[in-house]
């Protein structure tokens, strides 16, 4: 294994990135790269962008990259830009979840960090050999849960982490769509058709897909760790193989309870990510679809509306914001800030220095871990009769 070295020089120039999977009819793959480019710190070069070799030949071509940087495997890809002087300075792996585990492995193996979309892997063994791959190769393996990106998020976990809450008591967290209400993966829809397939998707459907961003921001905010819960997971839609909601009580290692649910049956539900969190002090609210308001609200004492880069907005809040107060941020700019975070790590590394503080707020391959024990619980427990099952 190549083991990850400082080196010391001046960056003048973008990073080179390279991407597993996101070729033609992917989702996923065009948000990042979009992310990437958006604060100007990365540039494509490279790609195995279908486990397909013509659809990923016809892909590269699409996005001009040049056909010798156009793979017919990850693994051949792994393998020749390790060689290249010019190597990627970093892969995203944008791929269905069942194909992360060995590309991620294959990269950590040529000494280039990694960005994979979650969750992480679709078995707990297999998140925690990267994990450990990570940490014995010292690279940079960051998981984008990009909802930690936004600005008003990363100032809820700053208030909760300077205690203007007080003892966390309750957390509250929810995940409600409403695109699998019907048999969407019977008509055609690729990402449906792989979202409900045990084989790609892993043993969970929802509580995978979004349940586990619930799960990763209620960790995020509150700063605590999920110690056990209780899940009953559910598929309404007949003759779904997988959940398509699930119900869960939380006990956190500080003594804090919590509720999760997600579900993507939630008629007239687009995306509604939202999350109240309850300290001794004072409680907050935060909802994804209106993601510059953040609620405040101190005991005995009226509402406060914090506005991102505006009125109430911290540091923290500030940093992550890159245009003025009253026009809106959202899903784009949280996964660049993501992309912007690992550009600073990863420049700081080559240029021999400290990177900016802000930037260490990326979640890890460790936080993938998490998710993925969280998955394997969850779906220990609903087996179980929603039994208590320790994540």
């Amino acid at each position: 294994m190549t083991i990850a070295g400082s080196r010391t020089e001046t960056l003048n120039r973008r990073l080179r990135l390279g991407m597993v999977g996101g070729g033609r009819g992917a989702f996923i793959g065009a948000v990042h790269r979009i992310a990437a480019r958006l604060d100007d710190r990365w540039e494509l070069v490279a790609g195995a962008l279908s486990s397909d070799p013509e659809r990923a030949r016809l892909s590269g071509a699409d996005l001009l990259l040049p056909p010798e940087r156009t793979y017919d495997s990850f693994q051949d890809m792994a393998r020749r830009e390790a060689e290249r002087g010019d190597r990627i300075d970093a892969v995203a792996i944008v791929t269905p979840n069942h194909a992360h585990a060995a590309a991620a492995e294959a990269f950590l193996q040529a000494g280039i960090h990694v960005i994979c979309d979650k969750p992480l892997t679709t078995t707990r063994q297999e998140a925690e050999r990267l994990a450990q791959l990570a940490h014995e190769s010292g690279l940079i393996f960051a998981v984008t849960h990009n909802y930690t990106g936004y600005p008003l998020v990363r100032q809820a976990r700053a208030m909760v982490a300077g205690g203007e809450l007080g003892a966390i008591r309750l957390v509250q967290v929810e995940y409600a769509q409403d695109w699998l209400a019907t048999r969407v993966e019977d008509t055609g829809s690729k990402q449906a058709e792989w979202r409900t397939d045990p084989a790609r998707s892993g043993p969970a459907g929802a509580v995978g897909d979004i349940g586990t961003h619930a799960f990763n921001l209620a960790e995020f905010i509150a700063g605590d760790e999920v110690a056990s819960l209780a899940a009953e997971l559910h598929t309404f839609v007949e003759g779904r193989r997988l959940d398509d909601n699930a119900h869960m009580m939380l006990r956190f290692a500080s003594g804090a309870k919590g509720m999760l649910w997600c579900s993507q049956v939630a008629a007239g539900q687009e995306n509604g990510l939202r999350i109240r969190v309850y300290g001794e002090k004072a409680g907050l609210e935060w909802h994804q679809e209106n993601p510059n308001i953040l609620l405040f609200s101190p005991l005995g004492e009226p509402p406060r509306i914090i506005r991102r880069n505006g009125y109430g907005a911290n540091e923290v809040s500030r940093a992550a914001s890159r245009i003025p107060g009253g026009h809106p941020e959202g899903y784009l700019e949280g996964f660049a800030q993501l992309y912007t975070d690992v550009a600073e790590q990863i420049a700081a590394r080559i240029e021999g220095r400290a990177p900016d503080s802000f930037s260490l707020q990326v979640p890890t391959v460790e936080h993938g871990v998490r998710g993925v024990r969280f998955i394997e619980a969850a779906v220990r427990s609903s087996q179980d009769e929603a039994a208590w099952i320790d994540v």
